[in-house]
């Protein structure tokens, strides 16, 4: 089930006021529950949520919390958050990489990757056609756009990215402003502004249901802000193999394509279904797909996990 996480507001809100804490690892009981933390974005959210209803089914008691990211990696780090399959590299470098480094958490597996996973800035069809096809285009129109880049939610590494740029005057955007909001937020923005043919530019994305709602086109980076080779990772905390080798092997098996993750942003996102709901019914409909994540997996009981779904849906 989804819940928020009291303790790590808390700790959020001291790290917003400027007081340090410094947590450690705690010694972690192995147990069948498995504690997902997800940033509430689509994509993850669903996907955390398909996972959640497969260990589910073959006996697994899960939880699954939104945090911010800085919080949710230290929750990896005091033990409170097992697992994490939204780790969208290069775009999460600042707040990810001194965790990986430091040894608090184990990337599991490529679980998104390849030519249809990308995040920067985007502009609408009828912008790019009228000459704005790279980052370094944005300067010279700057009265159309009201020098705005808009953004999601505050602390979010492409608002980052966009806000180094222009404390660095990287693209001439010394006077331009990221506006930061939430996914809703920022869409509801570019909704209002192709409805009637204005200008914008903005975080996007893909895979994502905006790719299909609006006409949109990223722009060249020929500074390479946004750096590369775009892939979203499965991470654990460190450890977590050892105490759970059979949700460590069903995590490592569970990769997605774009399409499958594009069907669950659209069934969520877009008709605003809930995600408990699209995961149950993706999970009965695909049940190949599904036992082939859980080959060589037993079920929280010993069972082979693959034999134990089948009967759950049949």
């Amino acid at each position: 089930m989804f819940k928020k996480g009291i303790i790590f507001s808390l700790i959020f809100a001291l790290l917003l006021t400027g007081v340090s804490m410094v947590l450690t690892p705690v010694e972690v009981s192995a147990d069948d529950t498995v504690n997902f933390g997800y940033v509430e974005w689509p994509g993850v959210t669903v996907k955390t949520a398909v996972a959640s209803r497969i260990l589910e089914d073959i006996g697994y008691e899960t939880e699954s919390t939104s945090y911010m990211q800085q919080v949710l990696f230290q929750g990896m780090k005091s033990g409170d958050v097992d697992a994490f399959l939204g780790t969208w590299l290069p775009t999460m470098e600042v707040n990810y990489r001194q965790y990986h480094d430091d040894g608090v958490v184990e990337e599991v597996a490529v679980n998104l990757s390849g030519n249809e996973v990308s995040y920067s800035t985007a502009v609408p069809e009828y912008v790019y056609e009228a000459g704005v096809t790279s980052m370094a285009d944005l300067h010279e129109h700057a009265d159309k756009f009201d020098s705005t880049i808009y953004g999601i939610e505050p602390g979010n590494d492409g608002n980052i990215i966009i806000q180094d740029a222009i404390d660095q005057g990287t693209y001439n955007l010394g006077d331009w402003e990221m506006m930061a909001s939430s996914t809703a937020g920022m869409l509801a923005e570019v909704n209002k502004a192709t409805s009637q043919e204005e200008w914008i530019a903005f975080n996007g994305w893909e895979p994502h249901w905006m790719n299909v709602a609006y006409d949109i086109r990223y722009l060249d980076d020929p500074e390479n802000i946004w750096g590369e080779d775009d892939k979203v990772l499965t991470v654990v905390r460190s450890g977590y193999g050892e105490e759970q080798p059979n949700v460590y092997r069903f995590l490592e098996q569970f990769v997605i394509d774009a399409e499958i993750q594009n069907e669950w942003i659209y069934e969520y996102g877009q008709e605003e279904r809930e995600p408990a709901n699209v995961a149950e019914e993706w999970v009965a409909n695909n049940l190949d797909l599904v036992i082939e994540y859980l080959e060589g997996v037993e079920s929280a009981d010993g069972q082979p996990a693959a034999e134990v779904i089948q009967e759950v849906y049949n």
